[in-house]
Order: C-alpha cells, then structure tokens, then sequence
C-alpha cells in the first residue's frame, strides 16, 4: 500500500476478492440467524466499535460477512488521527448501518498493526467477507472518503449480498447520545476543495493546484488544502515524465540535484518513501549553497505529502537535521 492515495478514484480495488458466492450464503445465513434471534436491530452504539487483538475474530472477521467493516488504525498522539477519527465516526452514524467502524489503538494493539503493514498512522483499512482491503493512509478529505466508502458499500452489496445491519433508534443508550447523525452546514471552502477533487480525479494537475491555491489564500492553515496542493504540485510534476529516462540520469549523474529531485518524486509516486527521503538526504549531503537550499526545499515539500506524524517522515527530518548540522 502507498504511505497515502494520490488520488481516491477507483481506490477500492476489490477485483482480488475471492469467493464471492460463499461470502453471499454466509451473509444470508447471518441475516437469518439475526432474525431468528429477535429481527437483528442493533442500537447506533453498535457502528463504531473499540477492537483488540483478543476480539479481532469475532468483532471484525465475523461481522464482515454481514455488512462491511471499515477499520481505524490510531493513536493518542497522532494528531491528524484526531481529524479523521470523529469524521469516520459521524459518517458510520450518518451511513446507518452501511458499513461498522471498528477503532484499533496500536499502541496497545501491535501484533494487528505489524500484521496489517501499517507504516504510519491513520491508516484506514477494510474487511469485506473476511477479505482486508487498504483503504487510504493519512488524513483525506471527507469528500474523497464518502467516495471510498460508497464504492466499498457498491461492491459489498453486488458481489457478497452485503447489505448492512439495521440500526434501531428507538434501542438508543445513554451511550448514544449525541451520536444521532446532525445536519453539518458546508464550509466556507467546501466548493473549491470539491472542485480541486473533481480535477484531481480529471487529472486536470494544474486546476487542482489553483483550487487548493485559493483556499490557502484566505487559510493559509488549512489542513486539507496543503495536503491536497502537495499532492497536486507532485502528481504534476511527474505527469509527463519518461520514468526510465529519469532513472537512468539519476544513475549517471549522481551530483545532478535536478535529475536526483526528479527520481525522488517518481519514488514517492512509486510507493517508495525511504527510498525518495534517501536520496534527497544524500543530496543535500553532497551539495552546498543553492543547490543544496533547493533539495532541502524538494525534502519539505515530499514531507508535506506524506504527512509530519507519519515515522518515514520524523526519520528523514533526523537524517536531514544531522546533514545540516
């Protein structure tokens, strides 16, 4: 999985996904036996679960042959965690028994998060008929997750008979309260981060980066706009690049800070974090004076893509601190 989805379109790969048929007979005996049971209504509490490793089984596998389960990977300390975990909460009550949140602490639940790959936090992960799926990494725009989550819920339904749990409001605890979906008035920036994703999903690079330029004028602190413009400026860069051509003059010219530059980008797009820090580390260490100013910046902006909290990035900032230092 990629430390963070460029873009989200067509994220949810599921192709891979085997057994459809006996997934969609197990869904169908699971919703007969919650009937028998009592008709299988289950209090809003019940969409976002707390998971560990002792009830990973029954919590999440088991489940995930009746509706899917989208997984939460945090942590107290994580600070873009604290963004996305009450949006994934209040999109769970709002899609009302679409699809359960379970919430994994990795802290206190490292076998999963070494048994997932997770490389940095949130990531986000699904579990359809018992199947993980990786979802997006870091955190994104709420537009881009309900994307995610629509196409998850889609295949869900069409290939595995998945069609969610029924929430009985009326079965609401105390623990429920507040958790009722509320009407979210739009922000001042919702139409121009929108219309960034549309050209984002277009591949329109440029118009992306105006759109998320624009909000930034006016929020300059706006998370989701510099995450979107480093995604954006980086994307664009390497559209039209010859990816051999660019290996090739990295190996050639191991001096040359542009052709160094340009295959940090093209391995960051590749999935290669470690490998793109590297080798922008080692040219700031190389070089002096501009050239070596204009690395270091290169090394920011790829940071900005990645996200500060993720551990590839707090790495390389020691790396480079000690080159400068």
């Amino acid at each position: 999985m990629q430390p963070r989805n460029m873009s989200m379109s067509g994220v949810v790969d599921l192709a891979a996904v085997k057994a459809a048929g006996e997934a969609k007979v197990k869904a169908e005996q699971a919703r007969a036996e919650a009937a028998r049971q009592g008709g299988g209504a289950v209090p809003p509490s019940s969409l976002v679960i707390d998971v560990d490793e002792a009830g990973f089984e029954r919590d999440v596998l088991q489940r995930s042959v009746e509706v899917p389960v989208v997984i939460d990977f945090w942590a107290e300390w994580c600070e873009p965690c604290k963004q996305l975990g009450p949006l994934l909460e209040r999109l769970a009550h709002e899609y009302n028994g679409r699809f359960v949140l379970a919430k994994v602490d990795v802290d206190a639940n490292q076998m999963l998060m070494q048994q997932f790959g997770i490389q940095g936090i949130p990531a986000v992960f699904a579990v359809v008929a018992g199947q993980a799926l990786p979802l997006f990494q870091g955190a994104a725009p709420e537009t881009q997750i309900r994307q995610t989550l629509d196409q998850l819920i889609q295949v869900g339904e069409e290939r595995f008979g998945l069609t969610g749990i029924t929430v009985n409001q009326e079965a609401a605890g105390p623990e429920d309260a507040g958790q009722a979906p509320a009407e979210v008035p739009a922000g001042p920036y919702d139409a121009l981060l929108e219309a960034a994703v549309r050209a984002l999903d277009a591949n329109d690079f440029g118009g992306a980066v105006q759109a998320y330029k624009n909000v930034l004028v006016d929020d300059p602190a706006n998370t989701e706009a510099k995450l979107g413009l480093a995604q954006a400026e980086l994307l664009g860069r390497v559209q039209d690049m010859d990816p051999q051509q660019v290996r090739n003059d990295a190996a050639e010219k191991p001096t040359d800070v542009a052709a160094q530059i340009a295959a940090a980008d093209l391995d960051l797009v590749g999935g290669h974090v470690e490998d793109a820090f590297g080798r922008l580390v080692e040219t700031v260490r190389r070089n002096f004076g501009e050239d070596r100013d204009v690395a270091r910046l290169r090394l920011l902006e790829l940071f900005e893509v990645i996200g500060p909290d993720d551990p590839r990035v707090v790495a390389a900032r020691t790396a480079l601190a000690r080159v400068l230092f």
